[in-house]
C-alpha cells in the first residue's frame, strides 16, 4: 500500500465501500450496547464474548471446536489442537490488560501476545520475539509469500508508527490494517494468525469503539469462513484501493456478526437461558 497522504490510514477509510463499512458497524455495536441487560450483567457479556471469540480464532488456526467443549474443558496440554484453543483463550484474557502498552509500544504487546501463545509450545528462545533469517513459519491458513525476516522487522516497525502516529482513521479501519499486515509478514515463527486477530481486538477496544469487549470479530471472521478470510486477505496483500477495501468490508462484517453474536447473549440472558 502506498500513498502521499499524511494519514494513510484516514486514507483509506475514504475508499469506496469502506465509510458504509464504518457506518454499519458503528451502528451495529451501538445498539448492542444500548441493551438493557448491558446496565446490569455487561461483565457476564464480555466474559462469553472471550469465550466466543477464542473459539472463532481457534477455529481459523485449524482447531473448529464447538463451543461446548471449549467450555468444558479445563485442560489443553494435549494434542495441537487443544493447544491451539489453550493459546487462543490465554490470548483472550490478555488483550484487555495491554491496552495501556499498545498506546506506547506496540511491537511490545505483540512480543507479549506471542509468548503467552506459544510459551510451552515452541523453543525457549524462540518465543516473545520476531523471527530471525532461515527461521521456518507454521501457519498453515495462510500460503502467501513469506516476506524475509529483514523485510518483516522493517515492515513491523512501520505498523509501530502508523498505530502511534494518532490517525484520523476509524477503529475498524486500523484494526483491519492490523490485522492484516500482520498475517502478511507473520512476524513469528507460530501463531501469527492467533496474535493478528488478538491485535484487531486489542484495536477496537482501545478505539472507545468496543470498549467493554463484547463485540468479538474472530466469531465472524469464523463465521464467514476460512476461504472467504483468505480470499478476502488477498485483496490486503494486493495493495490495490479495490483490494484493500474488500478486506476492511471482510473485517466489517466480521465484527458486525460478533455484535449479532453478543446480541443473542443478551437475549438468552434476559430470558434466563444462559
Amino acid at each position: 500500500m502506498s500513498t502521499t497522504s499524511s494519514d494513510p490510514l484516514a486514507t483509506l477509510g475514504t475508499l469506496p465501500g469502506v465509510t458504509d463499512a464504518v457506518d454499519s458497524v458503528r451502528k451495529a455495536v451501538d445498539r448492542v450496547y444500548g441493551h438493557r441487560v448491558m446496565r446490569r450483567r455487561s461483565n457476564e457479556v464480555t466474559s462469553e464474548a472471550a469465550l466466543r471469540g477464542a473459539r472463532g480464532s481457534a477455529a481459523l488456526s485449524g482447531a473448529d471446536w464447538n463451543l461446548e467443549e471449549v467450555r468444558r474443558r479445563t485442560d489443553f496440554t494435549g494434542d495441537s489442537e487443544a493447544r491451539m484453543v489453550g493459546a487462543a483463550l490465554r490470548l483472550t484474557a490478555e488483550a484487555g490488560q495491554l491496552l495501556s502498552i499498545w498506546r506506547q509500544s506496540p511491537l511490545r504487546v505483540l512480543a507479549r501476545l506471542h509468548l503467552v501463545a506459544a510459551g510451552g509450545a515452541a523453543p525457549e528462545d524462540a518465543v516473545g520475539r520476531p523471527r530471525l533469517a532461515g527461521e521456518p513459519v507454521d501457519e498453515p491458513l495462510i500460503e502467501a509469500p513469506l516476506p524475509d525476516a529483514d523485510e518483516a522487522a522493517g515492515r513491523l516497525e512501520g505498523l509501530s508508527g502508523l498505530i502511534l502516529s494518532e490517525s484520523e482513521a476509524p477503529a475498524l479501519v486500523t484494526a483491519a490494517v492490523v490485522h492484516g499486515e500482520l498475517l502478511a509478514l507473520r512476524p513469528f515463527g507460530s501463531c501469527n494468525g492467533l496474535v493478528a486477530r488478538t491485535a484487531e481486538r486489542i484495536v477496537l477496544i482501545g478505539s472507545g469503539l468496543d470498549p467493554k469487549s463484547i463485540c468479538p470479530a474472530e466469531v465472524g471472521h469464523a463465521e464467514q469462513g476460512r476461504a472467504a478470510y483468505v480470499a478476502a486477505f488477498e485483496g490486503y496483500l494486493s495493495g490495490t484501493p479495490e483490494g484493500m477495501a474488500a478486506w476492511i468490508v471482510h473485517c466489517g462484517r466480521a465484527a458486525e456478526l460478533g455484535v449479532r453474536e453478543s446480541t443473542a447473549v443478551c437475549e438468552a440472558l434476559q430470558r434466563g437461558a444462559a
